[in-house]
């Protein structure tokens, strides 16, 4: 056996080779990995807990096994006898690397929370639920009169409010019984209007006014959820958490890969995600101060992946062609049955679009609306897997393109999620080379007075999506790289430059005997990873254009947490999206979940979009033809092909390397021996 092992932490995605018997904490100090402890590793303070998880990892080529970590010593014992840990965690200063493994850092763990940002947005929509409180009066119970409770309340409820009921929930028969007992009694009945009928849910004594929702948009990165007054629709508590099957499988297609092949790998990844679902409900009740009790209605909006974990369904055949669903019709069912804390609540979950588009593209139809619209809108949902809308009212096209989790930090050599300390500004001064930065929690640029000082908590920790972005784009204006991201070999105009094997690195930014930090630096596979991301997202950009017989969009509408945040003239300087006038691109955040709220408050609005998947047009990037020349196309920034007029007229493109047939020639040799490397 190798005395060096292979670690991975998630879900921040760094790696990297250690001695055998070092602890997992040792490990995660070296690579940089944001893990929490407070007792210099004697197993005291517990904040240093991880997961391992166990099985084959076709995405990294690795196999982990429980014999890869030792043992659990006496320290684990004496703290786990003391204190709860979560399911099969170990104590990082306490757990030695035996092999090759894979370890999970819980947010509980992590010295930095997440950014999770997560609006919604509910303009003009009008307040109908399917679920509703309805106050009654019941008379005394008298000889003659009503036969039961039920037919009383049934009476009730047609005399006072003009509502008409199906039947009881079985449930609601004993709570009826305690609430009424002997004597006229005032009540309140929760009625549920779904759409196949209407039925009475609970009973409460006296007069109630809390009724509840909870809206969550289970991505593949974050679970994001909001909890609102179902009578009002007012927000009152929003939060979020990573999705912890990261550490299962980054992507898609390693999570289903990781279901295919570990025996009950599907019911794992099932666990997990409702686990951290209960979590996130128990945090935003807690955080509203309601009861439990009192949340009656949940919509669950995400992939198709993620949709039949959450549902218990296999996910293994939406891996590959035909990308078959168990079903694409909306489903309801008991909040009880997935494991909920919410016991008597009810779940929706709307439709799925096609194999790889699914209840969250949906939700971000619905939230925006390109179908109500005579202009030509273009939606683009980006995060682990993009996906992508185009229509108006007379047609609507939709598609899903395998990003990956690039553009959310992994994969980046020093990549990591959105937390206080990731750059997510870059400026590069186009004569010197030198670069200005600015993280998450700081206003000031790292070139400005006062950046030492401000930052001296946190550090600069690494890049997040939005930062790498950036920071290719301003390599390409400053003619650091080249149009087909080539690094190139500027050593001696600026030390920012340095030679890493065969290629080139950018340090974009340097920790100093004043600060604290690894140092950022932007490697050739770095630019490569967006490279490959962005042109998969523009080909079925492109993709759809051509179906749709469209030369340009009247709106661009940038969807999700890392399309709410990127800045849009960057997004067309790598050719993200389409060439376009400015004031035509909008970021309108949480759209998954701002439709997945709509759909919590309103009826019409599950009943609008039923109607609406039914006449979307489906295509498969994976089946058609031509992605791939389109995909190769789209490698190069902006783009190979398209032109660029708008972009010209914003951006100074006067530093940009401009190569000569042979320079292009030479760099193309050059970039498939970089390609093999990679």
């Amino acid at each position: 056996m190798s005395s060096e092992h292979r670690v991975i932490f998630t879900p921040s995605g760094l790696e990297g080779r250690t001695s055998e018997g070092t602890t997992a904490l040792d490990v995660a100090r070296e690579l940089g990995v944001d893990l929490d402890s407070v007792c210099g590793g004697r197993g005291i303070c517990g904040r240093c807990q991880v997961v391992p998880s166990f099985g084959e990892f076709s995405k990294w080529a690795l196999h982990s096994n429980p014999t890869h970590l030792s043992n659990p010593n006496t320290t684990e014992g004496a703290y786990s006898g003391k204190r709860a840990m979560e399911r099969g965690a170990r104590l990082g200063c306490q757990a030695n690397i035996l092999g090759d493994v894979v370890l999970d850092v819980p947010p509980a763990s992590q010295l930095h929370a997440a950014v999770i940002r997560k609006e919604i947005n509910l303009a003009g929509l009008v307040l109908d639920p399917v679920s509703t409180l309805h106050v009654i009066s019941i008379p005394k119970p008298e000889l003659g009169a009503s036969s039961s409770l039920t037919e009383a309340v049934r009476a009730a409820l047609v005399e006072e409010w003009s509502l008409e009921v199906d039947g009881f929930k079985p449930e609601a028969l004993r709570s009826l019984q305690t609430a009424a007992g002997q004597a006229a009694s005032t009540l309140t009945v929760q009625v549920r209007r779904s759409l196949i009928g209407s039925r009475v849910e609970s009973v409460r004594p006296g007069m109630s006014v809390h009724l509840f929702g909870i809206a969550v948009d289970v991505g593949s990165t974050t679970i994001a959820g909001h909890l609102l007054d179902l009578a009002t629709g007012e927000v009152l508590a929003t939060g979020g958490l990573m999705n912890p099957q990261i550490r299962l499988g980054e992507d898609l297609m390693s999570r289903v890969s990781y279901a295919m092949m570990n025996a009950d790998g599907d019911k794992e990844l099932t666990r997990v995600a409702r686990a951290a679902i209960s979590e996130l409900i128990q945090s935003l009740v807690t955080e509203a101060n309601v009861d439990v009790a009192h949340v009656a209605e949940l919509v669950m909006v995400g992939n198709p992946v993620m949709h039949h974990l959450l549902l218990g369904l296999d996910p293994t055949p939406l891996g590959q062609a035909p990308f078959l669903l168990a079903t694409a019709d909306a489903v309801e069912l008991p909040a009880k049955d997935l494991d909920f804390p919410t016991q008597g609540a009810s779940v929706y979950v709307p439709p799925c679009i096609a194999g790889h588009v699914g209840a969250d593209t949906a939700a971000v139809i619905l939230a925006e609306g390109p179908h109500r619209s005579t202009e030509m809108q273009l939606l683009v949902d980006i995060g682990t897997n993009a996906e992508i809308v185009l229509g108006n009212e007379e047609r609507l096209c939709a598609a899903s393109s395998p990003t990956g989790p690039a553009f959310e930090g992994a994969q980046i050599s020093c990549g990591q999620r959105a937390i206080p300390g990731a750059i997510e500004r870059v400026r590069i001064d186009r004569e010197t080379f030198e670069a200005a930065v600015k993280p998450i929690g700081c206003d000031i640029w790292s070139n400005e007075p006062g950046f030492l000082e401000a930052t001296k908590d946190t550090g600069i920790t690494g890049i997040c999506g939005s930062g790498i972005v950036e920071a290719i784009a301003e390599m390409f204006l400053s003619g650091l790289m080249t149009r087909d991201g080539v690094i190139s070999d500027n050593r001696e105009r600026c030390d920012r430059v340095v030679e890493n094997d065969r290629t080139f690195s950018y340090v974009l930014y340097s920790a100093t005997d004043q600060t604290h930090g690894q140092p950022v630096v932007i490697t050739q596979n770095d630019v490569r990873a967006i490279q490959l991301a962005k042109a998969a997202l523009r080909a079925g950009i492109d993709l759809l254009m051509e179906h749709a017989q469209v030369q340009e969009v009247d709106m661009v509408r940038l969807a999700g947490a890392f399309g709410a945040h990127i800045d849009p003239v960057y997004a067309m300087i790598l050719g993200l999206i389409p060439d376009c006038a400015l004031p035509k691109v909008q970021a309108v955040g949480n759209a998954a979940g701002s439709g997945a709220v709509r759909m919590l408050i309103s009826r019409e609005q599950r009943l609008e979009i039923e109607a609406v998947v039914q006449t979307v047009e489906k295509i498969e990037t994976a089946t058609e033809p031509r992605f791939q020349q389109l995909f190769v196309d789209a490698m190069a920034f902006p783009h190979a092909t398209s032109p660029t007029p708008h972009l010209n007229e914003l951006v100074d493109f006067s530093n940009v390397i401009v190569e000569p047939v042979e320079a292009r020639r030479r760099n193309r040799n050059r970039r498939q021996a970089v390609n093999k490397e990679i």
